[in-house]
């Protein structure tokens, strides 16, 4: 190994912030984005080789190029009748393997039932936070829902707020679009930690379409609780790019603060755009004008503090 591959790769302990994990061969749960006959519209077109099982041996295998030290697994759209038993599953692939380390969980916010899921996702330690998604409009252009599910719901919002009774985080995951929408939610609610998944998915990388990104990122940022996940640079079409993914990356560090940002793999789901050697190699070549300690917190003290690793 050459003397700045082994800089690369021993320079900094990774707290990999958003993963996720999957049995398809007898595992007890049912993921019907990967097994339904039927494909799903999915945001990187075709995802056929994500259906496969996907284990701790196997994320290991993939991260042996870095020294990840701990964690985050994110829901993984499992049938939402098992969003329950997926925790008690990752939980015991915890006590077997040693990761993951912290869980972020599913409930819908605006079902009856959105309490008691909450309660029951609570009973295990290792739940940190919820993922929930809204519903939301397909294409910029669309009409913005506001029926059930949607984050203008009053019963979406009254789930929401009881995230704070439980001490929950929330992980954000919404298209660029809604952005600013989701900026509002997050102000009128600031005692509920939020950390903004896939660097707000900049898919369109125009001028227009980065307007768009920018304008949301900024109302996201303007709330001293929302964080961001630095993951999920990759585009429907074209290869992982460096160069530009840099310019996004350095942006919303920016935006955020050094403070406030964390790196995620999102693997397996970013494999199907770039290795997970490349992906950290790139995110460590990319903050090298930062200093040690900066470079620390991205990689490491963000996310052991945002998600009490």
């Amino acid at each position: 190994m050459s003397d700045e591959a082994s800089r690369v790769k021993e320079d900094l302990p990774v707290v990999d912030a958003h993963h996720h994990l999957w049995d398809l061969d007898g595992g007890p749960l049912y993921y019907p984005w990967l097994q339904d006959a039927e494909p799903h519209a999915f945001f990187l077109g075709d995802y056929a080789a994500l259906k496969r099982s996907y284990l701790p041996e196997d994320y290991r295998r993939d991260a042996a190029h870095h020294r990840i030290v701990k964690t985050v697994h994110v829901e993984a759209e499992c049938a939402r009748n098992q969003q329950v038993e997926e925790t008690r599953w990752l939980s015991e692939m915890n006590a077997k393997s040693g990761m993951p380390n912290a869980i972020v969980a599913h409930a819908w916010f605006h079902s009856p039932d959105a309490e008691e899921i909450l309660v029951r996702q609570a009973e295990y330690p290792l739940v940190r936070g919820i993922r929930s998604k809204p519903v939301t409009a397909a294409a910029p252009s669309a009409a913005r829902p506001d029926g059930p599910g949607s984050m203008q719901d009053p019963k979406w919002r009254a789930g929401y707020r009881l995230l704070a009774r439980f001490g929950f985080s929330w992980d954000l995951r919404v298209p660029t679009w809604h952005l600013e929408e989701a900026a509002a939610v997050v102000r009128a609610n600031p005692d509920i930690p939020v950390v903004l998944n896939h660097t707000g998915f900049p898919w369109d990388r125009s001028a227009e379409g980065l307007a768009l990104w920018r304008r949301g990122m900024r109302a996201l940022a303007e709330n001293a609780h929302c964080h961001c996940k630095l993951s999920c640079l990759c585009l429907r079409a074209g290869a992982w790019d460096t160069a530009d993914n840099r310019h996004i990356m350095l942006e919303t560090i920016e935006l955020f603060g050094v403070e406030r940002c964390m790196f995620a793999s999102n693997f397996p789901v970013d494999g199907l755009r770039v290795s997970f050697a490349q992906m950290f190699d790139d995110f460590k070549r990319m903050t090298e004008g930062f200093s040690p300690g900066e470079r620390r917190l991205l990689f490491h003290d963000n996310a052991t503090r945002f998600y009490r690793l």
